[in-house]
């Protein structure tokens, strides 16, 4: 496999992810985001915890889907990330009306 068939097969992997998330957004409450992974979850605890002097993170998250195009199944019931860095949680707006896309009004 050439160099440019794997940059070609990446990018397409990547597309495949990006619809796939596009898809399934709407079923979760939260985004969370860390060094290594981007997961979005239903349910996330974020705890502070203190080593010897070492402050590091333990994210617990349930219903969860990571983002990794290396990973035969992204749906996960639980997940447990130690870390050190920094992680961002934001909760996703879950608008109380959608309007259907597209002219569907029969107009």
């Amino acid at each position: 496999m050439s160099a440019e068939d794997l940059e070609k097969y990446e990018t397409e992997m990547e597309l495949t992810l990006y619809k796939e998330y596009r898809d399934i957004v709407a079923q979760f409450s939260y985004v969370v985001e860390t060094e290594r992974r981007f997961y979005l979850a239903n349910s996330v605890d974020v705890a502070a915890r203190n080593a010897e002097g070492e402050i590091y993170f333990e994210v617990r998250m349930s219903d969860a889907w990571v983002w990794d195009m290396y990973r035969p199944a992204r749906f996960v019931k639980n997940v447990r990330v130690l870390t050190f860095k920094d992680v961002n949680v934001e909760e996703l707006e879950k608008p109380d009306l959608r309007l259907p896309e597209g002219n569907q009004f029969g107009t």
